[in-house]
């Protein structure tokens, strides 16, 4: 059985009607709350809240609030002005079951009300967002066809750069080889001249002319003109990776040859500085002998330098390592001789 609650307190105004209802410490939750225009009604087990109003409120419109097992109800009237009290009195258990079954019936339209604007709203929704999709396909179609036609049109020009390329070659070899047919013909005429010459030089000529006309002149036409300058353009055809751009290789093939270049580079600066010294101190065997002279004098300062160098020469011998550490534990630079001796 549910416990009717009967202690509430309530004030109001021309326009709203303000209720108190204290559960004792009971959660409340929205759910338990059902508001119509005249029927309200709190259902916390086991408390039960019910009245009919006096007169219709605008239910849409009327707030509850709720707060530290307390209810505040906000009633706003559909019409200004006083009630006289806040329940319906001297309503018979028919015309109050009536009002529950109207209430009930108005809750379950309204809610089916916002159940269909809610599906309309969704329809709309999902139309707003298929015409969305389809206005970005038909851009990223659009952005397509135009990288396609910029394709094109570069590969045009491309085909066309070497049209006018390839045609300027063979032009070149035509006149080249005319050069060439010309010089052969001159070189035949200069020939024949020639011949003609010593036949000449038997026949006597009068005393007043001196000097061979044919001669010059044939002299004269036998050197061709100087070639012209010019500047021979050569365009390099463009590195073209056939597979996409997204399974392409260009960045680790760039990173791969920067790393080459810098490891080169600093290859060659470790090793600049080796090409001032003797021949003899290019040998890790005397520069071995070297360092083993200096620890034996105490300098072992001098040996770990000796054995440094050796060591950059060549890496691979075991004892300029087992050397070293001995120095280092004369200096008492422990960690270095326990490293190389990790080493040997």
């Amino acid at each position: 059985m549910p416990v009717w609650l009967r202690d509430y307190s309530w004030r109001q105004t021309d326009a709203a009607v303000y209720v108190s209802l204290s559960l004792r410490g009971v959660r409340v939750a929205p759910a338990n709350i059902f508001c119509t225009d005249q029927y309200l009604k709190v259902n916390v087990p086991p408390f039960l809240f019910e009245v009919i109003l006096y007169a219709p409120i605008d239910d849409t419109s009327s707030t509850a609030k709720i707060e530290n097992g307390s209810v505040f109800f906000t009633l706003y009237k559909k019409e200004a002005a006083t009630w006289e009290t806040l329940v319906m009195e001297n309503t018979d258990k028919k015309k109050m079951q009536k009002i529950r079954e109207n209430a009930v019936l108005k809750a379950q339209e309204k809610a089916k009300e916002e159940m269909e604007a809610k599906a309309v709203k969704k329809q709309e929704h999902k139309k707003y967002a298929l015409e969305a999709t389809m206005k970005l396909e038909e851009a990223e179609r659009k952005r397509i066809e135009e990288l396609k036609e910029e394709e094109r049109k570069k590969v045009t020009e491309e085909l066309e750069i070497w049209k006018n390329q390839r045609n300027e070659k063979q032009r070149e070899e035509r006149v080249h080889q005319e050069r060439k047919q010309t010089e052969k013909k001159n070189q035949k005429i200069n020939k024949t001249m020639t011949l003609r010459e010593g036949n000449y030089k038997n026949i006597s000529l009068p005393t007043k002319v001196t000097g061979n006309i044919f001669s010059e002149k044939l002299q004269e036409e036998s050197f061709p003109a100087p070639r012209a300058a010019g500047t021979i353009k050569i365009n390099f055809t463009p590195r073209v990776f056939p597979t996409a751009l997204r399974e392409s290789r260009v960045a680790e093939e760039e990173e791969w040859l920067y790393k080459q270049a810098e490891a080169r580079r600093a290859m060659n600066d470790d090793f600049s500085e080796l090409d001032d010294l003797k021949e003899e101190e290019k040998n890790p065997d005397w520069l071995k002998d070297k360092g083993n002279k200096m620890f034996s004098t105490g300098n072992h300062l001098a040996a770990v330098n000796a054995y440094n160098l050796a060591i950059r020469l060549n890496n691979k011998i075991p004892v300029l390592y087992l050397n070293r550490a001995a120095c280092h534990l004369k200096l008492r630079n422990l960690h270095k001789s326990i490293e190389d001796s990790s080493k040997v």
